[in-house]
């Protein structure tokens, strides 16, 4: 017998309602999510560390006046940290050591009334666009098992999708949010650079491509966590653009007649799935019956020279982690410690030279300069969030041979001879044949989002991207809301969920 049969209907604001109303209690809830992870997350391996007894703990404490008093959620186990809890990063060296202090981030989210429950899967340091980390094993889409649930934010979003928790925080460090959200079925929103703390233990993740916020059922429930999560916090090396009122508020506001470019054209890859332009013509389609005006245009990127700019920046910072995780553990630098795909990327970023990182960082500013021009012109732009529908566990990975070539190279750390094997570039070309689009906007650090409006023949998941001016999350929380409303997509719950 269930603690609470209806807690998959509300989304995380429609349970803190019944809290706040009497009609449940937050230890009902955190049972009610325990039921359901314990029911089907042996089957999807999206938690993977559980937090039950402290958030027992917690629920039975004074329930928070924030907007999601007593709800339970789920955090990636990447980046924000929980105290006394560790924070793997997907690595086996961090497995077992515990972060002495929560993060900046995770304070606001228990300030607003969250309870953590347990943390979610991710690959190793947040690398890949699929969740198949060695140290925790993969991460299945509900959808289909044999899918992955696309990545870095895989585990949080196969739990939202079948209800475990009604929202799961993710990060975004090249479409982390955004692609699992359409791998999955769910709304996610990259917020604006800035727009959320990284402190105390960070500056910038990544260059600044990465951020943190959330994956959610419901448009409101994304926008009210925002309200309660952003603004700089102390030594913040930027912010983002203030803005005067919550956004909560976009949700219930017109979003009024919009300029919206869109296209099908793959920024940073070759190939798009038909059923996937179809999803695109069908929600341009949409939007037109909507009263926006809607006209194919695309920002001109140069799909190679970004790319090489985006590997040599991620190289570097790759790198940088290892060599840090290593140093935390106590451990020399060695290929036995990490997964094939990012040692390899990191010893690529140990052969690089500074001139090589200062050189892709200027060119990626010169380019995030030219696409905010072709901004000027428009409210929004569209384009598909994945190129394809989401790959079989597995697909993405390196080969048997590559990462065996992986392995014998890295027992010397021997990256200038990985980089003149070219065994770097392949793979990167194949992970951005599947993600063509999302990066770019990490490196301009515009507000992005999927929203889950479209299904293939096979009942998959597409979710269409929209990308907005910096700074303007209102006005894709205004369309978002709209689409909402037009195409609900509360009730689409996978088979058997």
């Amino acid at each position: 017998m269930t603690t609470f049969p209806e807690y998959p209907r509300y989304d995380a604001l429609g349970l803190a309602e019944l809290v706040r109303t009497g009609q449940i209690t937050p230890s009902e809830l955190v049972e009610a999510a325990i039921e359901r992870i314990e029911a089907h997350n042996p089957a999807l391996n999206a938690v993977i560390v559980k937090l039950y007894e402290q958030a027992r703990l917690a629920a039975r404490g004074p329930v928070s006046g924030g907007p999601f008093g007593g709800v339970p959620f789920l955090v990636k186990d990447l980046l924000s940290t929980i105290e006394g809890v560790p924070t793997a990063c997907g690595t086996k060296l961090l497995k077992n050591l515990p972060v002495p202090h929560d993060s900046e981030l995770m304070v606001r989210w228990k300030r607003a009334g969250l309870i953590p429950l347990g943390k979610t899967n991710t690959p190793e340091f947040g690398l890949t666009p699929y969740t198949e980390p060695l140290t925790f094993g993969p991460c299945r889409n509900p959808w289909d098992k044999t899918r992955t649930p696309g990545g870095s934010s895989g585990g949080s979003a196969a739990a939202v999708a079948t209800r475990m928790v009604p929202l799961a925080t993710g990060g975004d460090g090249g479409g982390s949010i955004r692609i699992p959200a359409s791998a999955c079925g769910l709304f996610g929103l990259k917020p604006t650079r800035g727009r959320t703390p990284t402190g105390p233990d960070f500056g910038e993740a990544w260059h600044g491509f990465a951020i943190e916020h959330a994956l959610t059922r419901s448009v409101r429930d994304s926008a009210a966590l925002l309200d309660a999560t952003q603004g700089a916090d102390l030594g913040a090396p930027y912010a983002s653009p203030a803005y005067d009122r919550p956004f909560l508020n976009e949700v219930s506001t017109a979003p009024g007649r919009l300029r919206i470019a869109f296209t099908g054209k793959p920024f940073l890859g070759k190939v798009v799935d038909p059923e996937v332009l179809a999803a695109l013509e069908r929600t341009v389609r949409l939007l037109k019956e909507l009263g926006h005006e809607v006209v194919e245009a695309t920002p001109e990127i140069d799909n190679e020279a970004f790319s090489l700019a985006f590997i040599t920046i991620l190289a570097a910072e790759l790198r940088a982690d290892i060599e840090a995780v290593s140093q935390a553990a106590g451990q020399k630098v060695s290929v036995k410690n990490f997964d094939p795909a990012s040692f390899g990327l990191g010893m690529l970023g140990k052969a690089l030279s500074a001139q090589d990182y200062a050189s892709a960082s200027r060119y990626l500013q010169g380019a995030s300069r030219s696409i905010a021009r072709f901004f000027g012109g428009w409210d929004l732009l569209l384009t598909p969030t994945l190129a394809s529908l989401p790959p079989l566990i597995g697909a993405l990975q390196p080969s048997a041979a590559e990462k065996t070539l992986i392995r014998l190279v890295g027992s010397f750390d021997g990256g200038g001879l990985l980089k003149a094997l070219g065994i770097i570039k392949p793979l990167a070309a194949q992970t951005f044949a599947f993600i063509p689009w999302t990066p770019v906007f990490n490196v301009t650090g515009q507000p992005a989002m999927s929203v889950p409006l479209e299904t293939s023949s096979t009942g998959m998941p597409i979710g269409l991207h929209f990308v907005g001016r910096f700074g303007d999350e209102a006005t894709l929380f205004r369309l978002a809301a709209q689409l909402e409303q037009a195409r609900p997509w509360a009730d689409k719950v996978p088979p058997g969920y």
